[in-house]
């Protein structure tokens, strides 16, 4: 009868394991696309309606530094020098970022990672706490689209960077030979999908959201 006993209780305990284990799992996910293509705009809804953090490296850049943190400072020093910011400096704000938020259900990564190298960094960041991506999910525009948009961006948003189609098209140049191969790092391990991303904003939002809802 005790030997009963403590496998019913040794039952329900390991139960009771397995749901807290269950709670605990975090979805991160990877929101890629050229600039242009909405991911901004599409974050901020999924991270409304899923309860996940939205993580774009140019608010953790611009926290960073606006606070003059150890890493704001270091950030600040490259780029008085016109050097690009080393991708460890990047990945301690993002590992700051992670850390404040143990409560999140999960992170959406808004523009990042931006190379392999970064891939890399991210999966061994959250490696470390058990973790992993679950998907990365690519916005699929064309190129004319892109510029259209960014074009009508640049009216109101002030960026010099918006409001010249030469620019605009060396951006998207510099993305296709840098950025997108992060889609195929993803795609080996069976975590990347293209989604159409022309529609209205609600139309690719609910595409976005049928992904989430998949995993």
């Amino acid at each position: 009868m005790i030997n009963y006993l403590k496998q019913i209780f040794a039952k329900f305990f390991n139960f009771k394991s397995e749901q807290t284990m269950t709670k605990m799992n975090r979805i991160h996910i990877i929101l890629f696309g050229p600039p242009g293509s909405g991911k901004g705009t599409q974050a901020k809804k999924l991270e409304l309606k899923y309860g996940l953090v939205q993580i774009s490296t140019g608010d953790l850049f611009r926290y960073e530094m606006g606070n003059d943190t150890p890493l704001g400072l270091k950030a600040k020093e490259y780029m008085s020098k016109g050097q690009l910011v080393p991708d460890e400096v990047t990945i301690g704000m993002l590992q700051n970022k992670v850390d404040s938020s143990p409560e999140a259900k999960g992170f959406i990564f808004d523009g990042f990672p931006r190379t392999i190298n970064q891939a890399e960094a991210l999966d061994k960041l959250l490696g470390d706490k058990n973790e992993s991506v679950a998907k990365l999910i690519a916005l699929e525009v064309e190129d004319d689209e892109i510029v259209t948009r960014l074009l009508e961006r640049g009216k109101t948003s002030g960026r010099a960077d918006d409001s010249n189609e030469e620019v605009i098209r060396n951006r998207i140049d510099i993305y296709k030979k840098e950025t997108a191969p992060v889609y195929e790092f993803y795609a080996a391990a069976n975590k990347s999908k293209r989604i159409n991303g022309i529609g209205s904003i609600d139309d690719i939002f609910q595409r976005l959201s049928d992904e989430l809802d998949s995993i």
